[in-house]
């Protein structure tokens, strides 16, 4: 098939920084890797999340250099590129591609009165998160900006069009806008009417999963530091952060689940139909590969987990080593992990609280652990939900940053009764977006293979697994009776 020896990239837009590797299909291996690291603009307003696309810009064209040079990388043998991208973000470009403004990112809760206000007219859940809330908000607080606005993109689609000069859209990102059909897999006109009557006609094109979607120009070789030779490199669509990740897990056949462990968690399983929530608690995404993405997200994970690291100015081995001497305590410290409010259950004006802690027990070790519970306690609950769904999910192959935390994965695999398998790599969005290429350019060459196939061959497990603790899970489930009441009394009733 073409493009079995050749080589494939991929590039995942994080919301702390972007990540890049370079596989080699024939040996199936990783031939390289770099990342550069970046923040949220400081100094916004309470609630708001906002990041330049400049930004991402300026880190692609760091990483892809560090990539391209590395020793021994042939790139002649480059043969397509994947793009993965957090989800939800809002990007407004004008008449000549230019952004009029910073982009409202997934954590920004400084939209929730339009939120609630679209979930009251759509008469469906519309999560602050979503990239709908943040257009009735630009309309309404930016009106000026919104009239110049001609092109309305999430992040991996900008970062595309800044590649290639053509403007696209895929199924599996687009399904975390609000404004998609995901059972459907397509535009909702009347919904796009809803949030504004300008809006439709100011989306990109979507582009089939598994299709070349654009092409490598001069602009995009330059932004990577490649020569003319690389021009016209085939870009597959490309894929929101946690379709990419499923590709890169596996997630890519019914019985597959994982467990994505960034600065928010995910939760997800690949399914052969769409699967609708009416609590909202569930996404029913689309995958980027053509089916569906039933997906629970936590605000709270790996960045709730560095609020506390940088508090006591320590290392995360140090606090896991220290609260790994200690054991879940039902009537101890507890840790509700708000700090950046939270999607599920619905609190985005919520903030983080610490109860019950007694003489002596703020210590640092304690601290951590409550915290590392406190997130597995509300993910626990979300895949309840899920369960109560019919999407199995007694197993679950672990990645991201905070998968190499063993004592938070043993934390997650008592409370959520659930096998915890933590793979061999942790950059599934990455390598998900590489496989992507991989698969779209081998079937643009007449190869019928599958991408489940491809996604299969490089899920090794990093380590030995983690089982699920019934005398732990026990304590952990009393605990959370308690977080569930603390959580009602603090915040009160959610939807």
């Amino acid at each position: 098939m073409s493009g079995e020896r050749g080589l494939f990239a991929g590039f995942d837009v994080g919301t702390q920084g972007l990540k890049g590797l370079v596989i080699d299909a024939a040996e199936r291996r990783v031939l390289a890797r770099a990342s550069a690291s970046y923040g949220l603009i400081p100094g916004l307003p309470p609630g708001a999340a906002e990041q330049h696309p400049d930004t991402w810009i300026e880190a692609l064209s760091r990483v892809a250099r560090q990539l391209f040079a590395a020793p021994g990388l042939e790139i002649a043998r480059l043969r397509g590129i994947g793009v993965s991208g957090q989800q939800h973000g809002l990007v407004v470009l004008d008449e000549g591609d230019r952004p009029l403004r910073a982009a409202k990112l997934w954590c920004d809760t400084s939209t929730d009165v339009e939120a609630a206000e679209l979930s009251a007219r759509l008469a469906r859940p519309v999560p602050a998160g979503f990239t709908a809330s943040k257009v009735l908000w630009l309309a309404r607080h930016e009106p000026e900006t919104w009239k110049r606005a001609r092109r309305v993109l999430l992040p991996h689609d900008y970062i595309n069009l800044a590649l290639s000069s053509a403007a696209w859209s895929e199924a599996g990102d687009a399904s975390g806008s609000g404004w998609f059909d995901p059972a459907r897999r397509a535009v909702d006109s009347d919904v796009c009417a809803a949030i504004d009557p300008a809006l439709e006609e100011r989306l990109a094109p979507l582009a089939e999963a598994g299709s070349i979607a654009g092409r490598l120009s001069a602009e995009g070789a330059r932004i990577l530091g490649l020569t003319a030779g690389q021009v016209g490199t085939p870009l597959s669509t490309g894929a929101g952060d946690n379709m990419a990740s499923a590709i890169g897990a596996g997630a890519t056949r019914e019985g597959i689940a994982v467990l994505s462990l960034g600065t928010s968690a995910t939760i997800f399983a690949h399914s052969a139909r769409p699967v609708l929530d009416p609590s909202g608690s569930v996404a029913p995404f689309c995958d980027s590969t053509g089916g569906w993405l039933p997906l629970l997200c936590v605000m709270n994970a790996t960045g709730a987990i560095e609020e506390v690291r940088a508090a006591f100015g320590a290392t995360h081995m140090e606090l896991e080593r220290e609260a790994a001497q200690l054991e879940t305590d039902p009537d101890g410290p507890l840790v509700l992990p708000y700090f950046m409010g939270e999607r599920v259950p619905n609190l985005p004006r919520a903030r983080a609280a610490m109860l019950g802690f007694g003489p002596g027990s703020f210590t640092r070790a304690r601290v951590y652990r409550a915290c590392l519970e406190g997130v597995a306690l509300n993910l626990a609950a979300g895949l309840a939900r899920m369960r109560d769904l019919r999407i199995p999910c007694e197993e679950l192959r672990a990645v991201g940053g905070g998968s190499t935390n063993r004592l938070w994965l043993q934390i997650l695999a008592d409370a959520m009764a659930a096998r915890v398998v933590p793979l061999a790599e942790q950059e599934s969005a990455a390598l998900g977006a590489a496989l992507q290429a991989q698969w779209t350019v081998e079937r643009a060459g007449g190869g019928t293979g599958t991408c489940d196939a491809l996604a299969q061959a490089w899920c090794a497990p990093r380590s030995v697994p983690l089982e699920p603790d019934s005398r732990r899970g026990a304590a952990l489930g009393r605990l959370a009776e308690r977080f569930r009441a603390a959580q009602g009394a603090l915040f009160g009733p959610t939807h």
